[in-house]
C-alpha cells in the first residue's frame, strides 16, 4: 500500500517536472522513470494513478497519437506569469547577482523543464547594475519584523566616496531610526523612517545598510513626524515622492503642453484633474513633496511644463536653470 501511494505521488512529480502541452509524457516514459526509482508497474496502473490524481483536482490532460501521453494543464503559475516574475527579478537592482540566479532557478521550477529551458535562453542578466550587498535579504526580514513590532532599528549606512586618487572608499555612519514602511520605487528598495534628530521622514536605501539590529526602543508615533495621524499610507507617500527625495508636501499647480497628457496621467493616475486652457495647453493640480527630486523631474520636460504655484518652487527651478546655463557658458 505504501509503495502504491508513493508511486502515485511520483507520477504527479514526473508530470509536474517534465510535462506541458507541447511535451506530454507517455505512460511508457512514466514506467521507465518509476523503474529508476525501484518501482515496477504496468501501463494499466499508470492509468489508475492518473484517475486518482484527477479525483483530487489535478488538471491532467490525456493526449492521443502520435504524441500519446499526459500533461498537467493547470499550474499555480502559468508560463507568461513566470516569465513576468523572472523579468522583474532580473531587472531589480537591489537583488544581488547570486540571489538573482537562485530566484530564477526557483521560478523555473514552477513550469516544466522544457519550458524552463526556453525561459533561461531568453534571460539576459546585467550584473553591473546589481547591488553586491548579500545582507539585504536579512535586512528586509529584520525591517519587516521591526515595523510589525513598532521598534526602532540600528544599522550602519554606507555611501561611496570619490576622491582625486580614484580610490574606492566609503563613508559609514550609524543610524538609529523609527521604521514605518518599505517601498520599492525606481528600481531600489527604500526604508521610510525617522531620525530622532528631526521631525520628518527620510528615505534610506536598503542596499546601503548592514549589521542591522532591532532595538527594544519603541518607534516614534507617525503623527509626530508626518501628516499621517494614525498609520503610514505607503501609496499616498510614494505618489508624492520624486526620485525618492523627501520634502514638505505642498499643492503644486502646473501648466502643461497638450502632448504631455499621457506622461502626466502615467505619473499621477487617471483620476488627476486635467483642465483645458487653450488648444495647446492644459492645467492640473497635484500634491507633491517639494524637493530637488521634483525640480529635476519638472525640468526634464523643458519648456513644456511651467509651475504656476507655489512661487517658491518656480523660483527653485529658475535658479537651477540659471546655474546650468552658467555652467555651460563657462565651458
Amino acid at each position: 500500500m505504501q509503495s502504491s501511494k508513493l508511486k502515485t505521488l511520483l507520477v504527479y512529480k514526473f508530470l509536474e517536472e517534465y510535462s506541458d502541452e507541447q511535451n506530454p509524457v507517455s505512460s511508457a516514459a512514466l514506467i521507465d522513470m518509476l523503474a529508476k526509482k525501484g518501482i515496477k508497474c504496468e501501463r494499466k496502473s499508470i492509468y489508475a494513478d492518473i484517475a486518482v490524481l484527477r479525483e483530487i483536482g489535478c488538471d491532467i490532460i490525456t493526449t492521443r497519437p502520435p504524441a500519446a501521453g499526459f500533461f498537467i494543464a493547470s499550474r499555480s503559475f502559468e508560463l507568461p506569469e513566470v516569465r513576468l516574475l523572472i523579468d522583474a527579478v532580473t531587472s531589480a537592482g537591489f537583488i544581488t547577482p547570486k540571489k538573482t540566479a537562485s530566484l530564477i532557478k526557483k521560478l523555473e521550477g514552477l513550469v516544466s523543464s522544457n519550458q524552463a529551458a526556453a525561459l533561461t535562453s531568453q534571460v539576459y542578466l546585467e550584473s553591473a547594475n546589481k547591488c553586491d550587498n548579500e545582507e539585504i535579504y536579512y535586512t528586509i526580514d529584520s525591517l519587516y519584523e521591526a515595523i510589525k513590532d513598532k521598534k526602532r532599528v540600528k544599522f550602519i549606512y554606507k555611501r561611496r566616496n570619490i576622491d582625486k586618487r580614484e580610490r574606492k572608499a566609503y563613508t559609514q555612519k550609524t543610524f538609529i531610526v523609527s521604521p514605518y514602511a518599505l517601498i520599492w520605487k525606481e528600481d531600489h528598495y527604500y526604508l521610510v523612517c525617522n531620525n530622532d534628530k528631526y521631525d520628518n521622514l527620510m528615505n534610506l536605501r536598503l542596499d546601503r545598510m548592514s549589521k542591522i539590529l532591532i532595538t527594544d526602543i519603541p518607534q516614534r508615533p507617525i503623527s509626530e513626524v508626518s501628516e499621517y495621524s494614525d498609520s503610514f499610507d505607503s501609496a499616498d507617500y510614494s505618489s508624492k515622492m520624486f526620485n525618492m527625495f523627501s520634502g514638505k508636501t505642498d499643492t503644486v499647480r502646473i501648466l502643461c503642453s497638450l502632448d504631455l497628457r499621457e506622461e502626466i496621467i502615467d505619473r499621477f493616475g487617471v483620476k488627476i484633474p486635467l483642465t483645458a486652457v487653450d488648444t495647446e495647453h492644459f492645467e492640473t493640480t497635484v500634491r507633491a513633496a517639494v524637493s530637488d527630486g521634483l525640480v529635476s523631474w519638472l525640468m526634464q520636460y523643458g519648456n513644456k511644463i511651467k509651475v504656476l504655484a507655489p512661487q517658491y518652487l518656480a523660483d527653485m527651478i529658475s535658479r537651477k536653470a540659471q546655474s546650468i546655463a552658467i555652467l555651460y557658458s563657462n565651458t
